[in-house]
Parts: C-alpha cells; sequence; structure tokens
C-alpha cells in the first residue's frame, strides 16, 4: 500500500534545483526515507531524469556501505567511536570518492542521503559538495536540534529543513478507508506512523509500537547522550504520557519524584532530559502566553506527543483518556499546518471563594499562529449542553481582539457561528479538510 505524502512531495519539488541542501527531518519510521527514496525519486524519473543520475545512499545501510567499502581499502568504512563498536561514523573520504565517481561530468545528479548524521564531519563534506552546481542534494536525520542547529549555522544559508510528521489523519484516512468514527478511534489508539496504517491486527500494532519506542528511546536518548538515569527517564515519559494536556515544568517534575517516588532526580537533569526528548521528535513544547500582554509567562508549559500511538504505547494502552487524546491530536494537526501554537493564558478579575475579587487566569487551548494570521481554538470533546458551552467559552469571551475563535468538537455537527462570532466545526471536518480554519470566514 503506498500512501501518498503530497504536501511534503509539493515541498520537496517545490524546492528541487535551488542550490541549497533540503534537510529533511522527523521522527523514526514516520516516512523520511519512503518520502525521498520512493515518492520523491518516482516524481524524478516521472520527468525524465535518468536514473543513473539519481543516487540514493544510507548511511545506516551495511549495503550501501559496502558500496565505499573498496575506496582507500586501508581504511575503515565504519569508524567506531566507543569499545562497544555501537557508535560509529562513516569514512567520508570514502563518500566522497563514491559520489565522484558516480557523478560524472556537468550533467545534473540528485544525492538522495538517509541518516547524514552518521557522515563523519558531514557538515564539512555537504558544504564542500555544494560547490558543484550540478548536484541538487537532499538529506534526512533523525535528530532536530543536531540538525537544525547545523542547518542555520554551519551550512552558511546553504541548508533548508522540511519537516516531517507522521501521518495526518486525512492521510491516515485515505489508508483506513471505513467510516470516520472507526477510523478516528483507530488513529487515536494506535497513532499516524506509516507503517502502523498498514497492518489490520491490533496486536501486530501494538508490538510494533512497543518495539519502536524501546528502539527509539534506547538508541536516540540513551545511547546518544549517554544517559546514566535510564530508569528515571523511563519514569518521566511515563509521567509526561499521563499527563497530556497538563502543565508542567522540570521543579514540579523533581517534587513529584521526591514526594511520590522518593527519587531524587534534579531539575536541571529533568530540563535536559525534556530537551532530549524533544530532540528526537518524541515530544513537543507549548509554553504559556498571556494573550492580554502579549508575552510568555512562567516557566509551566504542556508537552504533546508527536504520534499518539507511542505515548499509548508507553502505557500499555492503559490510560484511553479520550478528552485529552483529541486535544494532542488537535494539536498535532494544527503544527502539522505549519502554526506555531502555544497554550494561550487571560487574566480577568473575578470573586474567589470569600468573595473578594481576586485575578484568575482562564485557558485558551491553542493560541496558533502562521506568518500574520492568529487563530485561538479550542478543543471540546462533548458540548452537552448550554452550561458546557459557556464554560468552554469563557476564555474566549475576554479576548478582544478581532482574530478568528474557533471551537472544535467531537461529535458530528454543523459548522456555525454564534452571535458573538465564535465558530464551530466538528472534528470530522477539521481534520479532513486542511483549509477549515480559513475556509470557515467564507
Amino acid at each position: 500500500m503506498v500512501i501518498r505524502r503530497d504536501h511534503y512531495l509539493n515541498d520537496l519539488i517545490a524546492r528541487r534545483n535551488d542550490g541549497l541542501i533540503k534537510v529533511v527531518t522527523g521522527i523514526r519510521r514516520c516516512g523520511k526515507s519512503f518520502l525521498l527514496f520512493h515518492l520523491f525519486r518516482d516524481y524524478l524519473l516521472s520527468e525524465s531524469v535518468d536514473a543513473s543520475h539519481i543516487v540514493p545512499f544510507a548511511f545506516d545501510n551495511d549495503e550501501d556501505l559496502d558500496l565505499i567499502a573498496p575506496y582507500y581499502p586501508d581504511e575503515p568504512t565504519k569508524i567506531y567511536l566507543d569499545n562497544k563498536r555501537t557508535k560509529y561514523v562513516v569514512n567520508a573520504k570514502k563518500f566522497r570518492a563514491y559520489i565522484k565517481d558516480k557523478a560524472v561530468g556537468e550533467a545534473r545528479y540528485y544525492l538522495l542521503l538517509d541518516e547524514v548524521q552518521l557522515l563523519d564531519d558531514f557538515v564539512g563534506t555537504l558544504n564542500g559538495l555544494t560547490r558543484h552546481d550540478n548536484y541538487d542534494i537532499y538529506v534526512t536525520g533523525s535528530n532536530s536540534r543536531f540538525l537544525s542547529k547545523d542547518v542555520a549555522t554551519e551550512f552558511r544559508a546553504r541548508g533548508e529543513q522540511i519537516h516531517i510528521n507522521p501521518l495526518s489523519f486525512s492521510e491516515f484516512f485515505q489508508a483506513y478507508g471505513g467510516a470516520f468514527d472507526d477510523a478516528f478511534e483507530a488513529y487515536a489508539t494506535y497513532g499516524g506512523l506509516p507503517y502502523v496504517a498498514t497492518l489490520r491486527e491490533d496486536s501486530r500494532k501494538a508490538e510494533y509500537l512497543r518495539n519502536l519506542l524501546d528502539s527509539l528511546y534506547q538508541k536516540d536518548v540513551v545511547d546518544r547522550y549517554d544517559i546514566e538515569s535510564v530508569d528515571s527517564l523511563s519514569v518521566l515519559m511515563d509521567v509526561l504520557a499521563s499527563n497530556i494536556g497538563s502543565f508542567t515544568n522540570p521543579t514540579k517534575i523533581e517534587a513529584t519524584f521526591q514526594s511520590q517516588r522518593g527519587v531524587a532526580y534534579h531539575h536541571d537533569t529533568i530540563a535536559r532530559h525534556l530537551g532530549y526528548l524533544q530532540d528526537c521528535f518524541l515530544i513537543e513544547e507549548a509554553k504559556r502566553f498571556n494573550v492580554k500582554g502579549r508575552k510568555y509567562i512562567g516557566a509551566n508549559s504542556k508537552y504533546y506527543w508527536t504520534d499518539i500511538g507511542l505515548r499509548n504505547a508507553l502505557l500499555r494502552f492503559r490510560q484511553q483518556e479520550p478528552t485529552h487524546i483529541m486535544e494532542n491530536i488537535v494539536y498535532n494537526e494544527l503544527r502539522v499546518r505549519g502554526y506555531e501554537v502555544d497554550v494561550g493564558i487571560v487574566e480577568a478579575k473575578a470573586k474567589n471563594d470569600a468573595g473578594v475579587y481576586a485575578i484568575k487566569q482562564y485557558e485558551v487551548d491553542f493560541v496558533c499562529n502562521l506568518g500574520n494570521e492568529k487563530v485561538y481554538v479550542q478543543s471540546a470533546y462533548a458540548l452537552p449542553d448550554e452550561d458546557k458551552r459557556q464554560q468552554e467559552l469563557r476564555s474566549l469571551s475576554m479576548i478582544r481582539d478581532s482574530f478568528r475563535k474557533v471551537v472544535v468538537v467531537r461529535g458530528p455537527i454543523k459548522p456555525w457561528a454564534d452571535e458573538n462570532g465564535v465558530f464551530y466545526i466538528g472534528l470530522k471536518d477539521f481534520l479532513l479538510n486542511r483549509d477549515a480554519l480559513r475556509w470557515l470566514i467564507h
């Protein structure tokens, strides 16, 4: 089964032959390699590019490494970085010689390079390759900070980043078929990693996700960052998985470990570990933003899982919380659509239990920005009555600017707007229409 990723494919096509290194990032198994080696390669072939002018190479594939082994035979192909022979970089000298042999003459060559962070001095090598005007270079990697930092600085304006997410619900739905509600329940349980979407048996989906999760955080976090407190990291992931949609911070998590588990886990270490989990695209941070004050406030943040299936697998599919899972899915969909997403805070005076006026904070689920476009989004699993609707509207009603305010509701409703200009849209319409937030105003 071929799952089209037209949005990302079109991004690559738009950047073809622009002279920059196209750096494709994303969590493992989200489809980066398939996008490059199959979808983009097929596109190039359809455009009459000679197959010999498309040069794929995966630095984590021993068969590809065998191709460069004959060059400089006295030197190793893999340069090991530890005594366990688990960490290595690929000999860049051999790789450069191989490319020189493959790309002969002045015709255009397309270099499709997978897991390029495994190439020794990959920045220097890629910068060198950009001096060949006939090379169009596309690379993938699995570590966000490692690659994005280099794109911004060391490539010296020669690189641009294209981030790939797991399947959006609309992409998943194309592969799944059937009724929306059945597809959504499958997506909300097992997530959007492409291979999972091809499996039919729930047991196989669960096993794949659990195995992948172990591989992800063992290989991409523990090994890469030489983490010694593996048990603490594992519990930290459990805490984050159990508290999607809740504010937290390293100091609060430290107190939780100390009071509930009797474990010393310093907040500075926790902050680093949170950064590592973000680097590997397991989670994303949404910061608190004061809507009226137009500034970020405090240290509290919410953390959402890049793939809800991995979150559920971590908890052995025991905590199926539909409200919070839907919130996580809405957040991911907004990010896929390119929005920068914060959690909004609106402050207002209100009477407390003692009848005294005090400043109270009300929450807007998502403050979304894309260029000069802004929209406020509430995720509401159900609006069974007017009291619940007013509860969801309380924070939105306190915002006096003219930007759109949208409530996404789980149930099947027709889009409508109330007397205050707040739009309501069903989850199905929101997920299946990429331009839903703009479409509402027309």
